[in-house]
């Protein structure tokens, strides 16, 4: 039943420029009219499937970071490296997902996008639920299995990149915030909802892990089919990506999402298995990893909102810091050997990891629009900087999420060469500084124009 303040939504929606293909060919966020009159609810209702879609990627994603923690009981016999390296590479190949995932918005359309996207996860869950139940086929195939979950991490550059269409300039950091937070929380999701499925009616059933997940992406698809829509703006050529790629500060950027939230995908990915590994607690990584990736997605959109109001490059100064804090802080609890603090300081770094995705994400959008400005401002120009902005994001997650892989690999390395995860800690408490001082002297420098802009 069609409620009377509804009803006004709806006949307003009417008067869209539809075309066929549930392609809209007028979108102007920016008009306050439009967007109080239209625009709002058409973006609202993108944005609700987008989560959706895009939390289901997430989860089949980080599918073996928390499957890892069962395989001995399997019947795997795995080194920590080699677990590492199953928690890595899907993460690896999503990041290289992410560029051809960003192109594909303008050439196929956003909501089209999503039902071939979310049909894709149907590959690795399924893969997963067979090869777990077969240790003879040996760890090279078993790598190459898990590699089909970057499928889940393309998703999230696509997901992006569209939804940044359809909101105007002044709520996208809060919007992009809560879209990239309901993915994020796939994370914890499926770290907290895995454990407990393999092991419903007694015994373990790994498989489980993968086949419940087939029909949620069957769902995703068929929801993003018939709720979501495609934007005439966003389907321009691939040019506009390609020119974000001259400027910069897509590659400063780029940089700081790796710190912001390739820790964060990174630490999600590594952290049931550092618990198991470092601490010999299969219990405590099985039970309560998810909270780290938990609290780090519901920062996200937090930092979004909190940008929105005094400014991305504060807000991501301030995470770096938070970020150094909590290296120190697990670096400390491991040499002596507390686990509790451990945990602590970890979830210390989910928080400013998510905070600074939130804070990061904003900083582009608002970037792409100072420069729009400083070339003149008219129509034309801001809506060619909102499509590079929107190439500038798949871009920047692309290579931000290259540190979901570097991440386990690091601690991988330091596992086996020096016996302890100590020299990967002290060498993310450097790099964090590297990126604060990065951020401070391009973004937040005095007298610099983007410190006057107050990106």
């Amino acid at each position: 039943m069609t409620t009377t303040s509804e009803q006004p939504t709806v006949i307003e929606e009417e008067s869209l420029d539809r075309r066929p293909g549930r392609w809209i060919g007028h979108w102007a966020p920016e008009d306050p009219a439009f967007w109080r009159r239209i625009g709002r609810g058409v973006a609202q209702r993108n944005l609700i499937w987008s989560i959706f879609a895009e939390h289901i990627g997430f989860s089949v994603w980080l599918l073996w970071s928390i499957v890892v923690v069962r395989l001995g009981d399997a019947g795997w016999q795995l080194t920590t490296s080699q677990a590492l390296w199953l928690t890595a590479v899907p993460s690896g190949v999503g990041a290289l997902l992410r560029l051809p995932y960003t192109f594909a918005v303008p050439v196929f359309g956003g909501r089209n996008w999503t039902v071939i996207s979310a049909l894709l996860l149907i590959v690795p869950c399924a893969g997963l639920a067979w090869a777990v139940e077969h240790p003879e086929i040996g760890f090279v195939p078993l790598l190459l299995i898990a590699a089909t979950a970057g499928f889940g991490g393309g998703n999230f550059a696509s997901s992006m990149a569209n939804i940044s269409f359809f909101y105007p300039e002044r709520e996208k950091g809060w919007a992009l915030g809560l879209n990239a937070a309901g993915g994020n929380i796939g994370v914890a999701v499926v770290q907290f909802v895995v454990p407990q499925v393999i092991v419903l009616g007694g015994g373990l059933a790994l498989a489980r892990a993968g086949l419940m997940y087939i029909p949620l992406a069957v769902i995703a698809a068929v929801c993003a089919y018939l709720f979501m829509d495609n934007l005439a703006e966003a389907k321009a050529d691939v040019g506009p990506v390609w020119s974000s790629l001259r400027h910069r500060d897509t590659w400063i950027m780029s940089l700081l999402y790796i710190g912001t939230f390739g820790s964060f995908i990174g630490y999600s990915a590594a952290f049931p298995t550092l618990l198991n590994s470092v601490f010999g607690r299969p219990d405590v990584a099985l039970a309560w990893a998810f909270l780290g990736a938990g609290v780090g997605s519901l920062c996200r959109p937090f930092g979004g909102r909190l940008s929105d109001l005094v400014g991305g490059a504060r807000v991501t100064v301030a995470s770096f810091v938070l970020m150094a804090v909590g290296a120190l802080g697990a670096l400390w609890s491991v040499e002596q050997r507390s686990m509790g603090l451990f945990f602590v300081a970890f979830l210390l770094l989910f928080v400013a990891t998510g905070v600074g995705n939130g804070s990061t994400y904003r900083m582009i959008s608002r970037i792409f629009q100072v420069k729009g400005e400083e070339r003149g401002g008219t129509p034309e120009i801001m809506l060619a900087m909102r499509r590079q902005a929107a190439g500038a994001l798949g871009i920047i997650s692309a290579v931000g999420a290259f540190g979901g892989f570097l991440v386990p690999i690091c601690y991988a390395w330091a596992r086996s060469t020096y016996g302890g995860i100590q020299p990967a800690l002290r060498f993310y408490v450097g790099f964090f500084l590297v990126l604060l001082v990065i951020t401070w002297v391009a973004y937040l420098r005095p007298g610099s124009r983007m410190a006057r802009a107050g990106v």
